[in-house]
């Protein structure tokens, strides 16, 4: 984009409000509205059309600053960076792919809002390992399906499921919890002190919005299309193994697949895992090679 292109000015923190009423003022857009768009900013470097297909979803971007407001950083500040990776999005897709704007742009929005987060949070105290990262921003969300937002310090068994789920150490965990407890904080608080109007008022729509609707729909099948790739790199006992044991409904026991091949049950679990160590590998090269086709590259 040879110009700059303007969106809604959000200002310090206490002017959020109107902001979060300005963008939404700003129509979604259909899949035709944006497959057009997109077209003229490719093909003409048309600012009017980067600058609808950014104010469209400024709410998207508003939305996913959100889920990482336990961080304790202003969301302001969130929300601005989340913007630059909107913009970001907006001047490297490519509508012929066949997917939404939206799908693509969550990868530039929430890239951008986790930089800003750990440049913040200076992780020079807390280890830079790719371990650490993960803990860093999953922490949240695991003690949210405990539960456990409200708790003050994690329970034992609580801190070892942690620990194993994301493979990082116990005291890793305690540390790391120590320093996020203080800022979970429900999408119900208030705008202002008077306690008048709630955050999630000016986030949610009354009814899913499109993108929503169908970045989970593209979410869901991207998985599934990289599972079954990813299946493919399996010999045919490896394939029936693990659809057996992980993902028929009704899933087969040690026992009776042992039967089937007559082997030991032990033999069964070695292949089973040996199996789930080449579809992690060859599923996380499938990501890796989707990102870089995507100009994802890091």
């Amino acid at each position: 984009m040879n110009s700059p292109v303007a969106i809604p000015n959000i200002g310090p923190e206490s002017n959020l409000t109107r902001y979060l009423q300005e963008i939404r003022r700003f129509p979604m857009l259909t899949a035709d509205e944006e497959l057009t768009l997109s077209r003229r900013l490719r093909d003409n470097d048309d600012t009017k059309a980067a600058h609808r297909l950014i104010t469209s979803h400024l709410r998207l971007v508003a939305k996913i600053a959100m889920s990482y407001r336990g961080y304790g950083l202003p969301l302001n500040e969130l929300i601005s960076e989340g913007n630059i990776g909107m913009m970001q999005a907006v001047r490297r897709f490519d509508p012929e792919r066949g997917f939404r704007l939206a799908t693509y742009a969550m990868w530039w929005i929430r890239a951008a809002m986790q930089e800003y987060i750990l440049h913040s949070w200076s992780l020079v105290k807390m280890g830079t390992t790719a371990a650490q990262k993960k803990l860093f921003f999953n922490l949240r969300r695991l003690k949210g399906q405990m539960q456990a937002f409200e708790e003050g310090d994690l329970k034992p068994e609580q801190v070892s499921k942690i620990a194993q789920t994301l493979d990082v150490p116990e005291q890793d965990v305690i540390s790391m919890n120590q320093r996020l407890s203080s800022s979970d904080h429900s999408l119900n608080a208030p705008l202002r002190m008077d306690g008048e109007g709630e955050w999630q008022d000016w986030l949610v729509d009354e009814q899913e919005s499109q993108e929503d609707i169908l970045a989970e729909s593209e979410e869901l099948n991207g998985r599934k299309a990289l599972l079954s790739e990813a299946m493919q790199t399996l010999n045919e006992r490896e394939r029936h193994i693990i659809t057996e044991r992980r993902l028929n409904e009704e899933t087969s026991t040690l026992e009776e697949l042992s039967h089937h091949y007559n082997v030991s049950r032990e033999r069964i679990r070695q292949i089973e895992a040996r199996a789930m160590e080449k579809l992690q590998k060859a599923m996380a090269e499938a990501v890796e090679r989707r990102r870089k086709d995507q100009g994802l590259e890091d």
